[in-house]
């Protein structure tokens, strides 16, 4: 039968008259080549149905299924996003009680408003560098034996920054109370193929839904993902109703061909690509050692088999600079891209198909910067910035779960409010989410009290030039309840 691409092109070679979608007609002399217009089709005669795959793409499933090692594997073509809200959504039903990990991602949050559910938060330890570390699996048995009602486990693993948390371990707890776990693993996707981590991937710790993004860290289109479930908690026709849902119903088949050439790339060379990726990161790690002034996670972590090293992590917080001013000079100086930056730290992605010559030449970066960076506990520093960043880390320390007065959907749906600046806004409830992007997650939720040292973050936030954003995006105004 051949892959999708394949069978793609061949059907544009026969020249067939497309009366029916995409627009664009596949008329490449007029469009020009640039963008696959070619190989962009619709559900037509012989390239199967993905809400009712039983062909080409349900060889696809099936090859993810193989792939990973789950019960069923579903194609997402609107992102993790999509299998979130599908696999929440499968599992409870309105105005159910869930436990969550509050270092959760916005869709997280978007499937407890639309279902009207009531969070359990579980807070992830913070280290002094203020990145969320772990979920403690004795905090998951604690809130069980608190809340028998709980219907589902929801936590992210890994974390933006790499941190994996002892999955087994809090499945075995929910599975003693017949609750299901789901772990959003958008950034794991790749863990399995790791060789000191590939048993912490939540699939084969045995979690019972498991969402992944192949863009994120595998050679994949951007949107592409997978949804997986394994055990008997999770109906698999539950699953396929709701992604029906959530999902598009004219799903892109160039996205899927893609995901099926990065299945193929890593059942066929998967092997020496990881080996070569990892030796490469090992070259990286040690390296850095020698770093002065920055710092790299990675090589401070005690327990390397709960860290995704493939994150880049590079502290900034014992040197004179912030976390978004050394990615403005990365960018700007030598033309090296992060993924993201916070406070204290900016986030390098890598994957299976970056180079040796990449690692080198941001290691060459780094340590040039290193070398003309001051060490915060200088002479030359200043007191006032000293100062400053002692309260930064002990805010991060000590900044608490906000006061939950309403529920997030009441928040949302009660229409006496009004804008107000976010320094005048102590004591009110929040009727918006307030987060940082990326990653997303929320520093407040709507139908929480914004506190004083909320007010504080956000301020440190702002000062440090780091994106602010909101529900409705007037900040510095924010919306609360009156």
């Amino acid at each position: 039968m051949g892959n999708l691409q394949e069978k793609l092109e061949e059907y544009y070679n026969k020249d067939y008259l497309p009366m029916h979608m995409p627009g664009h007609k596949r008329n490449v002399k007029l469009l020009g080549e640039k963008l696959p217009y070619k190989i962009d089709i619709t559900e037509i005669d012989g390239f199967d149905d993905l809400h009712h795959a039983s062909g080409i793409i349900k060889n696809i499933e099936d090859k993810a299924k193989k792939v990973y090692g789950s019960k069923r594997s579903f194609i997402l073509v609107n992102g993790s996003t999509s299998g979130i809200l599908a696999g929440i959504r499968s599992v409870v039903n309105f105005g159910d009680k869930v436990l969550v990990a509050r270092n959760s991602h916005k869709s997280v949050y978007n499937a407890i408003e639309i279902n009207g559910l009531d969070p359990i938060y579980m807070l992830p330890k913070i280290g002094s560098d203020g990145i969320d570390r772990n979920i403690d699996s004795k905090q998951v048995e604690e809130k069980l034996k608190e809340n028998k009602d709980i219907k589902l486990v929801i936590l992210t693993s890994p974390t933006y920054e790499g941190v994996i948390s002892d999955v087994s371990s809090i499945v075995s707890i929910a599975h003693k109370y017949n609750i299901p776990v789901l772990v959003d693993e958008a950034h794991g996707a790749h863990l399995t193929f790791m060789e000191n981590i590939c048993d912490k991937e939540a699939l084969n710790a045995g979690a019972d839904i498991v969402i992944q993004s192949l863009h994120k860290t595998l050679p994949s289109l951007t949107e592409t993902a997978l949804l997986h479930i394994k055990g008997d908690l999770v109906k698999e026709e539950n699953i396929s109703r709701e992604l029906s849902i959530f999902e598009t119903s004219s799903p892109s088949y160039i996205l899927m061909a893609s995901i099926e050439e990065c299945l193929d790339i890593i059942e066929s060379k998967g092997k020496e690509l990881f080996k070569e990726y990892q030796d490469n990161l090992k070259y990286f790690y040690n390296e850095t050692k020698r770093l002065k002034n920055l710092k790299i996670l990675g090589n401070e972590i005690e327990n390397k088999n709960y860290y995704d090293l493939g994150k880049i992590v590079i502290k900034t917080d014992k040197a004179n600079i912030t976390g978004k001013e050394l990615i403005c000079i990365l960018r700007k100086d030598y033309k090296i891209e992060l993924e993201m930056s916070s406070i204290n730290y900016a986030l390098a992605m890598t994957s299976i198909c970056d180079s040796k010559e990449n690692f080198k030449r941001l290691l060459n970066a780094l340590k040039d910067i290193d070398n003309k960076l001051e060490k915060e506990n200088k002479n030359e520093i200043k007191e006032q910035e000293k100062k400053t960043n002692s309260e930064k880390k002990e805010l991060n320390i000590k900044l608490q779960l906000p006061k939950k007065e309403i529920s997030i959907l009441e928040a949302i749906k009660n229409e006496n409010s009004e804008f107000k600046n976010y320094n005048e806004l102590e004591g009110s409830i929040s009727k918006e989410y307030i987060w940082v992007y990326p990653p997303g997650i929320p520093l407040i939720t709507p139908g929480e009290v914004i506190s004083k040292e909320l007010i504080k973050k956000i301020e440190e936030f702002k000062n440090s030039n780091i994106e602010i954003r909101t529900t409705f995006d007037k900040f510095p105004k924010i919306e609360v309840i009156k």
